[in-house]
């Protein structure tokens, strides 16, 4: 069968074809069109358009293409569902999704700009995705070190050299900078995201990803993000007479079961018995 999509690949559009030969249609064959040929070449040609809009096989709700065949065609494997997240955080710029998710990103745009030939870009990408798929099915718990000397080694680097290391660590201005702009949006862009912010930076979104860990707490973007608004849902149950489904608006989440189940995961407590105990405490500091 005939697949087709738009031209320059990079991430969503190398994996689909991965995913199509291995998993859905070894015979398939693909072609690549200008964007505002796929339709028409598609009933030309009788092929499957895929990755452009207004087409079944497409980005919907936060999932890209390679979710959307691996839903259409019941594909079960535990190992093509990790690649999933990876492909989804590359693909969309949310890199908390997958710790691989910005390493993909790199990988694929780096083949991008080398290779400009699209199905010269679409055989090399294979390999990687051969790749990804051995990682995610048989050596997501190998570590890079297995002898015990290079373990032993690592360990005494640690332990000796990396505090001195993280102290002397000069903090780079885009992290300071960084830093101001969440304290200041935090409470007023309940949609921050650090693509956007990447932007106001003129910092690539995949190097801020990457490096944000080592100035904020050892905590992803989003880890961070959740720890700042858990932080002011703390203040506010203490401090204020909001409701629960107030302060989970309030503090930036989807709906009060968000909010519950990602304080909890903070707090070791709902929110409600968190409110209740404070009440208590109070009470009895009182009497």
């Amino acid at each position: 069968m005939k697949w087709i999509t738009r031209e320059k690949p990079k991430i969503d559009r190398i994996a689909c074809p991965w995913l199509i030969k291995h998993f859905i249609d070894k015979d398939a064959e693909f072609i690549f069109v200008p964007f505002d040929e796929v339709i028409s070449q598609a009933e030309l040609q009788n092929a499957i358009p895929f990755d452009v809009p207004n087409v079944e096989l497409s980005h919907r709700l936060g999932l890209c293409t390679f979710d959307c065949l691996i839903e259409k065609y019941k594909i079960e494997d535990e190992a093509i569902h990790k690649m999933a997240e990876i492909v989804r955080g590359a693909d969309t710029d949310r890199h908390d999704i997958a710790p691989q998710s910005a390493g993909l990103w790199a990988i694929a745009s780096g083949m991008a700009y080398n290779i400009t030939d699209d199905y010269e870009l679409l055989k090399q990408g294979m390999i990687i995705y051969d790749g990804l798929y051995s990682w995610a099915k048989y050596l997501q718990e190998v570590k890079h070190f297995q002898n015990p000397f290079e373990n032993l080694l690592v360990d005494v680097f640690q332990k000796v050299f990396q505090p001195s290391t993280k102290n002397n660590r000069k903090i780079p201005s885009w992290a300071k900078e960084l830093k101001d702009i969440i304290q200041d949006q935090i409470d007023t862009n309940l949609t921050l995201s650090l693509k956007e912010i990447s932007k106001e930076l003129d910092v690539n979104p995949a190097y801020l990803s990457r490096e944000f860990s080592k100035y904020f707490e050892n905590l992803s973007f989003g880890e961070y993000i959740r720890k700042l608004r858990i932080e002011k849902a703390i203040d506010l149950l203490s401090n204020s007479n909001h409701s629960l489904t107030e302060i989970a608006y309030l503090t930036g989440f989807s709906d009060q079961s968000h909010f519950t189940r990602i304080f909890k995961q903070h707090t070791g407590q709902n929110p409600s018995v968190f409110k209740k105990n404070i009440i208590k405490s109070k009470s009895d500091t009182k009497s």
